[in-house]
């Protein structure tokens, strides 16, 4: 597996797995809601057993993020769901979580390239992320789960991406954690990498077309030769 250096102008990033921890997030929030049971675990502790569950649940996960679009039910369920964070965000206290060394890689990559941000996260919670780790000025624009009529596996959030960064979608590196990410990539004819960091497993990513896989974000740099 390889990229072709020469054929890259633009550069997509998923979020959850990619710049936003999320693994760890659903992890301290599981063991959370189970902290009354914690006597029930080893040294009362239900972390080890709330990793173990979100791990376990990744990849039927993956599978499940591709069903309301292909029932056509993808925009409504987006849009109840930036209406149930917008409802919670003064109850929440948690924040999210910064997978280490992706905002120096941003800050390298944003000198090089146009970045874009390509989520099916809703609109309102992507912003929260990018705010809280003060990041949207890195990122030309942002496609979120209501953008276009599709969103990922469908490659429509990557050729809207790529009208505004001024690029033809064959000329963007899609960088992803899961399945659907490289789906999209492949559809809109990006190459793509595949990231470790978050949902997806290496040989589902392999299988799926990656060009390149890489421990997380944060490689990206070296990989793509930026001094």
């Amino acid at each position: 597996m390889s990229l072709d250096l020469s054929r890259i102008r633009a550069l997509c990033f998923d979020v959850d797995g990619t710049l936003s921890n999320t693994d760890d997030q659903f992890v301290c929030t599981l063991a959370g809601w189970l902290q009354p049971l914690r006597v029930f675990f080893p040294q009362r502790d239900p972390m080890p057993f709330a990793r173990r569950v979100v791990m376990f649940t990744e990849t039927p996960g993956n599978f499940l993020m591709g069903i309301p679009d292909r029932l056509g039910i993808d925009e409504p369920l987006a849009r109840v769901g930036d209406w149930v964070y917008r409802a919670g965000l003064r109850r929440s206290t948690r924040p999210f979580l910064l997978i280490a060394g992706v905002r120096e890689t941003l800050a390298r990559l944003h000198e090089q390239y146009p970045l874009s941000i390509v989520s099916a996260r809703g609109a309102s919670s992507t912003q929260a992320f990018l705010n809280q780790f003060q990041l949207s000025s890195y990122f030309t624009c942002i496609a979120a789960a209501q953008t276009c009529a599709h969103t990922k596996p469908y490659p429509d959030p990557i050729q809207w991406a790529a009208r505004q960064m001024g690029v033809a979608p064959d000329e963007c590196l899609m960088i992803g954690d899961t399945s659907v990410d490289i789906r999209a990539g492949k559809a809109a004819g990006a190459q793509t990498v595949g990231v470790l960091s978050g949902f997806g497993e290496e040989a589902e990513l392999r299988h799926c077309g990656a060009d390149i896989i890489l421990s997380s974000a944060a490689d990206l740099p070296q990989t793509l030769q930026i001094c």
